[in-house]
Order: C-alpha cells, then structure tokens, then sequence
C-alpha cells in the first residue's frame, strides 16, 4: 500500500479526524492547541505540518519550521580546529542560513515526528523522510535541513535518514532528574543527597531569600511581558547556542490553552523582576522550558540556583516522576541529580556538492564534556 502525504501551513487547517486518527494528542507537545501558540505568536518562522496518510487515513506527524539562522551562531558551539571552523565559515560566507528544521526548534527532546502504533514504523519514517525531502525542494533559499533529538532507542528508524544523505550528530543531552515516589517535599529530597550537595542546595535558597516570588497569570504576562522578554533574552546570550529566539507572546496563548498545565513563576527583587522560570506538566513529567535571568543579581541572590532548586520543588509538587531540566550547564545541573540523556540529530546542506564537504566535518562534531557528579546517598 502506497503512503501518501499532505502538507498543511496552519495548525487550523488540519482536519480534526487527522488528529483522531494519528492518537498522538495525549502528548500535550503534539497537541493543535500547543502548536497554535508558536505559529501565531512567531511570524517571523514558516510553519508546516506534515500528515502521512494509509487508505486516506493520518498514520503519522512531523512538525516543521523554516528558520533563519547566523552560521557563526552553530560553529561556536562546536569543538573542531580553527582551521574546519573558518572553513565552514567561509563557505556560507560568514552568512545567515536558511534551515528548515523538522522537530521543535524551541522544545529539546523527541517532539518533532510521531508514528502511529501498529504500523510499519520504517516504512512510516522514510515516508516522512521523502515528505521532509519534497518540502525543501520546493522551499527557494533553503541551505539545510536538521531533523531534531533522537532518543538511543529510536535509531534503529531514524537512521535510515542516512540513506538520504544526513550526517548524524549527537548534541547536548537532555539533564533528567528521576523522582522517588517518597519525596513528598523539598526536604525529603535534600536529605536524600550527599552532604555536600544538600549544603549547595539549601545555600542556594539563603542566598535567595530576599527574592519575593509569583506565579504569573495569563494577565501577568501580558504585564510583564517586555521584561520577560529582557530577561529570557540575557540567557539567549549567555548560551553557546539558541537556533531561533521565542516571541513570548507564545506564553500568553500556551497558559490560556493550559491554564494551571504551564507554569510560569517570576522572580522579585524588591519590585523589580530579576528572573522567572517556565515549565510544561506534561502527563506525570514536568519539563523545564526557557528561563530568563539578571546577571547583574544573579550572583548576589543566587537566582540561577534558586530556580534550579524550584523546578525540584515543583517536580514534587506536581507528582511528577521526572524533571526534564533541558540542555545546556549539564554539569551545575548534574549537581542536583540530574543524568544526561543522550540525544541524535541528522544535519544535511541542501545541495550535493557542499554536503558532501560538510558530511565530515558534522560527523566530527563532539559536544562539550562536562563532569557528572553523583549527588545522591
């Protein structure tokens, strides 16, 4: 039987019995509501939605985005020589590119294909593949293609993307903090750890203290949006890499649609705000999203640690049974339990000859090491 595909460029366009169909909207992160928000509050981004279908009948997902990225922006983050970093450089002329991502670029994790149960999950894939492959054609100035965080035990699929080019590259893990049924407050946590790392944590929240701290509402960030804004824009900068940065609008329309589901928690320093963190509860995982920081007090108040030691806190709160801290600082986040879990991405220029010169060099790519520390008695 032939897989067909469809291509949809808004989430209100999809006809409901696709979704019926696939069954993949228990994962609020497939969800229309959930995709909705990010097309309406990101112009800048050309989204598409792509539908496999079996006897005219959804059997498969892929979110997409086109985005607009500074090479320098992925060579930075890159342990290779000068000599490979100047080259690939040089060869989008130091330039913007033109990436179309399948898989969420805001989101880390597997988030960005879904197949549905029971059927041939290689066969399904590759259908995806070839729908991914017939979007970019037909997309003018397009330089790449990235399809986006594989788990180890979806490779045995996704490696087939191979076939059609990709390099697979393994990027920063996903830190994931496992929680124990009996943890039933912040302080059960703590005295589970190492002396060493209770003494970090509970430093953590003496140095905060002076921080006064709000759940927002809907209304809230609309309030306080600009700032949010600011703040969330400081740790882009911080970052080693940030593909496309987040109109926060997308906020306002994901906490209506979600209500007490997505958490967003501002940080007051007298009343000003110094911080805030954003979270998702996603079936029994709460899953960190972007966080937003003061630099100039993060130091003195410890607003970094604070948060950290937050999404613990909310992790109970929630009875969730893990926390998916996302990338980045893996090692600070390794201080309070969290394990690095391990993720792929396939990467291809569009056009033969360059791809072949970057295969290599994508192939060379190793992600920074970092210590993992073992916290827990």
């Amino acid at each position: 039987m032939s897989l067909k595909s469809e291509v949809f460029k808004t989430v209100d366009t999809i006809p409901q019995a696709y979704w019926d169909s696939v069954k993949c909207c228990t994962n609020i992160y497939y969800s229309p509501e959930f995709l909705k928000a990010f097309e309406i509050a990101n112009t800048d981004i050309e989204f598409n939605y792509i539908f496999i279908l079996k006897d005219k009948k959804a059997i498969a997902f892929a979110n997409t985005q086109i985005v607009t990225i500074g090479i320098e922006t992925i060579t930075k983050n890159i342990t290779v020589s000068d000599k490979i970093r100047r080259i690939v450089n040089n060869m989008f002329c130091r330039n913007h590119i033109r990436v179309l991502f399948c898989g969420n670029v805001f989101l880390s994790g597997e988030y960005g294909t879904f197949l549905k149960k029971g059927e041939d999950k290689i066969e399904t894939f590759k259908a995806v593949a070839e729908s991914v492959k017939k979007l970019s054609k037909n997309k003018k100035k397009l330089n790449a293609i990235f399809v986006k965080d594989f788990k180890n035990e979806s490779l045995s699929i996704t490696n087939h993307l191979k076939s059609y080019d990709y390099a697979a590259m393994k990027v920063e893990p996903n830190m994931i903090i496992s929680l124990k049924p009996e943890w039933h407050s912040f302080e059960d946590y703590t005295n589970a750890l190492k002396s060493k790392y209770r003494v970090k944590a509970n430093r953590a929240d003496a140095k905060s203290d002076a921080l006064k701290t709000k759940l927002f509402s809907e209304t809230d960030i609309e309030t306080y949006k600009h700032q949010l804004q600011e703040l969330y824009h400081n740790t882009i900068d911080n970052a080693d890499f940030n593909a496309q940065v987040l109109n926060l609008d997308t906020y306002i329309h994901l906490k209506k649609a979600f209500k007490n589901q997505f958490i967003v928690k501002g940080y007051f320093l007298e009343d000003k705000l110094v911080g805030f963190l954003s979270a998702m509860q996603n079936d029994t995982h709460l899953d960190a999203h972007f966080i937003g920081i003061d630099y100039v007090n993060n130091k003195e108040f410890a607003i970094y640690p604070r948060i950290l030691n937050d999404y613990v806190r909310l992790g109970i709160e929630t009875k969730s049974d893990q926390i998916n801290l996302g990338r980045t600082a893996s090692e600070i986040k390794s201080t309070l339990g969290a394990q690095p879990k391990t993720l792929t991405c396939y990467c291809k220029h569009k056009r033969y000859l360059p791809n072949k010169i970057l295969k290599p060099f994508i192939e060379n790519v190793h992600i920074k090491s970092f210590k993992q520390h073992s916290v827990f008695k």
